[in-house]
């Protein structure tokens, strides 16, 4: 049985990528099966699928989450949008010097007022004065993680986005798919790789480490997700014919993950806080392209449970030895899933 301390590595604080290189798909990519690693380019991702596999990509779109504003009494706040609840309410953190109760009003961005509402767990509800998207669109700051130490810039508005970014509602990107051109794309699709989508709205709590070294007292992050009957098709039909679903970031594998718990993957939405450990027997997806993960994080144990522990282990030294680039903005990897569904 695993516990936190077993999910823990020393990385040089250098080997954290502060910002994306000029070209997206000219990362590098670790090919990762068993205790076997190989050095690649991100680009080679076309020669080492198959036609007839299916990418599926999340495509959520990252908002701009973030306001500095004031309270009424002129104390200053910071504001994290985590959930958009409607089309004027939201879930949020509110960072302050004191915890504003119900009733308070605060001005966000020197533009507009918001109302405290309820708390719920550890956020808060915030009623906006109109459309809750066109209103964060228009004064929010694009939330980089909390490891990236410059604050966000037009690049970043362009680049800590997908280029396949369609449904907002995510505080973080789903940083695999950062790799990914339109070139590659098309690439890929010449190659008959095929593509589906899913939409898995990214939470801020993706960067909370683990803090219970007993993994079972660990409480999951709730995150919203919906999956088609286009999608469900799609995989059918490529498991079918025997070929790879390949999950594009752990986002997107924890949806098809989270809708597959009858054994089977099913369309439809919900909210899912699936934790994903070693043991897990995964039901769908038999492929992952994936970033490199924070020490302690849930997402390491998660690729761990993917691959072997022993294989993640022996890959990230690896990575740390060949000076890859980690986290969000960071290098990937290609696993192929230990357990599970094969081909």
């Amino acid at each position: 049985m695993y516990s936190l301390s077993d999910f823990d590595f020393d990385l040089p604080p250098e080997l954290i990528a502060q910002t994306p290189l000029p070209e997206r798909s000219a990362s590098r990519l670790l090919q990762v099966q068993g205790l076997s690693v190989t050095d690649r380019a991100f680009s080679d991702l076309v020669d080492l699928l198959s036609p007839g596999d299916l990418l599926v990509f999340n495509d959520t779109r990252v908002l701009k989450a973030r306001f500095f504003g004031v309270k009424e009494t002129g104390g200053k706040v910071e504001v994290l949008v985590e959930r958009v609840i409607d089309q004027q309410t939201v879930h949020a953190q509110v960072r302050a010097s004191k915890s504003p109760p119900s009733g308070t009003v605060m001005t966000l961005a020197e533009s507009f007022d918001v109302v405290v509402g309820e708390r719920v767990g550890e956020f808060y509800t915030l009623r906006f004065p109109g459309n809750v998207f066109e209103l964060i669109n228009a004064h929010g700051r694009l939330p980089l993680p909390p490891y990236i130490e410059h604050s966000a810039d037009s690049f970043d508005e362009q680049r800590y986005q997908t280029v396949y970014a369609k449904t907002p509602g995510a505080v973080a990107a789903p940083t695999a798919g950062l790799h990914f051109d339109q070139n590659l794309l098309a690439k890929l699709t010449a190659k008959g790789v095929r593509f589906a989508y899913v939409t898995l709205h990214v939470g801020a709590g993706t960067f909370q480490p683990v803090r219970n070294e007993n993994l079972a007292e660990h409480k999951m992050h709730s995150e919203w997700y919906t999956i088609a009957q286009e999608t469900v098709d799609a995989v059918r039909t490529t498991r079918a014919a025997g070929r790879h679903v390949v999950a594009v970031g752990t986002t997107s594998l924890r949806a098809l993950e989270s809708a597959s718990q009858s054994g089977e993957l099913q369309a439809g939405s919900g909210d899912t806080n699936l934790f994903i450990t070693p043991g897990y027997s995964f039901k769908t997806v038999n492929r992952l392209v994936t970033n490199f993960h924070l020490p302690k994080s849930t997402l390491l144990m998660l690729v761990s449970a993917f691959a072997g522990y022993d294989a993640i282990r022996h890959a990230y030294a690896h990575a740390i030895a060949q000076r890859y680039r980690f986290f969000s903005y960071g290098d990937a990897m290609l696993l192929t899933n230990s357990t599970g569904p094969t081909v």
